[in-house]
């Protein structure tokens, strides 16, 4: 299967630079998975798609402001650091810019030398081993001094950076945002569980390496990053229970959608708490073991996440429906609207 099948036209200007006011207020496509379908309505009206008894399941990463302003001790250069995976202690896999300027040897300062980050390792592409040093806890002084890492075609200033966040986010680790998670409210998610939805959480930190393009033309030799991964036993015996009494599991995200068909493609379509690292990949032709349907936001053309909802939902359907929110004027990406498959 060839990367260009996903391929689509996408104006520029329908690439979402900023949140809406009201996380609420955002478009929502409901696609049929079976039929092809489609209903256009908006995301406050998401509880008129769930029923009781229904799963809900949601990420509850939270992004690091993992964006570093520094410069080079010696010189004065100004230096780019994008924190990507903590190794051990203080030590952390980052991508640096211009990594030409940074060898094993060289210091970084940040913030009048609050923070300051020795090389001690190359990798490709301008990945770099940094050993951070400080006075008191890490995560404050990154709160302090870090920026939230933007996707690349996100060209305007976030200025209130909680709004790249969820409403439920609470474990650190993210280099991303789970972004269709960024349409819900404290007071949506109160309504649903009133109406019988019931809620759980999962955690994946998602890598940069969902910004990566796919850069082979035939989908199989694509190689996904891995990303770590965390069901609880609660999380896990809720969504064993959904299953047998005949309920729907709707997976918030392509990151909740990858957590659970790695468990469940482990375990026999079970649901087991454990921790792990994923690089599953779904495209067409993948058989869903986990879930039912998938609220989702709008992806990039020929990018691992359309494939991803194209398994789901089929391609004919998925470009039909693309075409249609180009149509309607959809705002795509991040800060965009979402769509529900069901």
């Amino acid at each position: 299967m060839e990367v260009k099948m996903f391929d689509f036209d996408l104006p520029e200007e329908l690439i979402a630079q900023t949140p809406l006011e009201n996380r609420t207020e955002s478009k929502l496509m409901v696609l049929d998975k079976q039929s092809g379908a489609i209903l256009h309505e908006q995301f406050r009206n998401i509880h008129q798609y769930l029923q009781a008894g229904d799963c809900l399941v949601l990420n509850d990463t939270k992004v690091l402001p993992a964006r570093l302003l520094g410069m080079k001790a010696d010189t004065g250069a100004k230096i780019e650091v994008l924190l990507l995976k903590q190794l051990e202690g203080d030590e952390w896999e980052t991508l640096v810019k211009p990594a030409k300027r940074i060898k094993v040897g060289s210091i970084i300062s940040f913030g009048d030398s609050k923070l300051t980050a020795v090389c001690i390792a190359e990798k490709e592409h301008g990945g770099r081993i940094l050993e951070f040093r400080y006075d008191g806890i890490f995560y404050e002084v990154l709160d302090e001094l870090g920026k939230m890492p933007l996707p690349p075609y996100i060209k305007e200033q976030l200025e209130d950076q909680s709004r790249y966040q969820t409403v439920f986010a609470k474990e650190r680790g993210s280099a991303a945002a789970p972004t269709a998670g960024l349409h819900f409210t404290v007071d949506l998610l109160e309504q649903l569980k009133r109406q019988g939805v019931n809620i759980v959480f999962i955690t994946l930190h998602v890598g940069l390496g969902t910004f990566r393009p796919v850069s082979v033309e035939n989908i199989d030799e694509h190689d996904m990053h891995a990303e770590f991964y965390r069901v609880s036993e609660e999380t896990a015996a809720l969504l064993n229970e959904t299953k047998k009494a005949g309920g729907r599991i709707i997976t918030v995200g392509t990151t909740s959608t990858r957590t659970l068909e790695t468990i469940a493609t482990k375990h026999d379509g079970r649901f087991v708490a454990e921790d792990g690292w994923t690089d599953i990949f779904i495209y067409p032709g993948y058989e869903f073991k986990a879930i039912d349907g998938m609220i989702t936001n709008f992806h990039l053309p020929m990018s691992t996440l359309i494939m991803l909802v194209s398994a789901l939902a089929g391609r004919e359907n998925v470009l039909h429906a693309y075409e249609e929110a180009v149509r309607e004027r959809y705002r795509f990406f991040s800060f965009g609207d979402a769509m529900l498959i069901k």
